[in-house]
């Protein structure tokens, strides 16, 4: 996919990955919306992108409130009349060793909301957006860390460790990727999901008190091969391991997971189902 002119949302842009992304998208030429929560961060990001001749704005959300997920939706519809790509790249690490389990704003296991559950009501509020704008992508930043969801205790009310609430929340990004990417089949929109690199060297990683081993540049390579790639052009529902196409946890691939995921999703987010599924026609 030629760059030039074309506008990205990059969630999660202000700093690590997500900002490497974002002033490579600038770079060739893009319209990026920069995401973020801290307006300074965001500025900054903005700034950087501005200086090297790109194109940016940028846009405030807490993906920790499903009504500010919202009111991001609406401030890119205000924004743009087109959104050619959408990267849900924003998330919350494991928080450490001992980590206590935090909820949201609507009181949701912190992690599943942030890591998941906002960019699904995100990709939802925009698809309309996306389809006007086909061919289009959506790329979701997942981890090679996935833990299949327990459906009884999706929120870790019990059990919790900040580990399991990561790889499930990373895992639930997947299983909606496969899932979305059949019930857009025909619109000229495609979904994929990928590990970027393994312990990049972001403030997630090292707020976790790991040494990193890998470059937000190889993270950026493979986020930017999913978003731009001519070889990935019409292909979806895939999940990539870096720049190679690879399998995930076998739940992914379980119809009845899937199902259950999105109906929990859909009552979350309080969207009705049917709704939703023509919001996803």
């Amino acid at each position: 996919m030629e760059l030039k002119n074309k506008t990205v949302l990059v969630t999660g842009s202000t700093d690590g990955v997500g900002r490497v992304v974002a002033e490579r998208l600038g770079a060739a030429g893009a319209r990026v919306l920069v995401h973020g929560r801290d307006e300074a961060r965001g500025k900054a990001a903005v700034a950087a992108i501005e200086a090297k001749g790109g194109k940016a704005e940028l846009l405030v959300a807490d993906l920790a409130s499903l009504v500010e997920v919202r009111r991001l939706a609406e401030a890119v519809r205000a924004r743009t009349d087109r959104l050619d790509i959408l990267i849900n790249n924003a998330g919350v690490g494991t928080g450490g060793q001992g980590a206590k389990r935090q909820v949201s704003a609507d009181g949701y296991e912190l992690r599943f909301t942030v890591n998941y559950l906002a960019g699904f009501l995100l990709t939802s509020e925009l698809l309309a957006l996306l389809k006007a704008s086909a061919p289009a992508r959506i790329v979701n930043v997942a981890s090679a860390g996935q833990q299949a969801i327990d459906f009884d205790n999706a929120m870790l009310t019990h059990g919790y460790s900040g580990v399991r609430a990561y790889c499930q929340s990373k895992l639930a990004q997947i299983l909606f990727t496969i899932d979305l990417a059949e019930q857009l089949k025909g619109t000229g929109v495609t979904v994929n999901a990928l590990h970027p690199a393994s312990y990049m060297d972001t403030t997630m990683v090292r707020q976790a008190g790991i040494t990193p081993w890998s470059s937000v540049e190889t993270g950026a390579d493979a986020i930017l091969n999913l978003a731009a790639s001519p070889a990935l052009e019409g292909r979806s529902g895939l999940y990539f391991d870096g720049q190679r196409e690879s399998r995930a946890d076998a739940q992914a691939y379980d119809e009845k997971a899937r199902r259950q995921l999105r109906a929990l999703s859909f009552e979350l987010t309080g969207q009705p189902s049917s709704t939703s599924r023509e919001q996803h026609s």
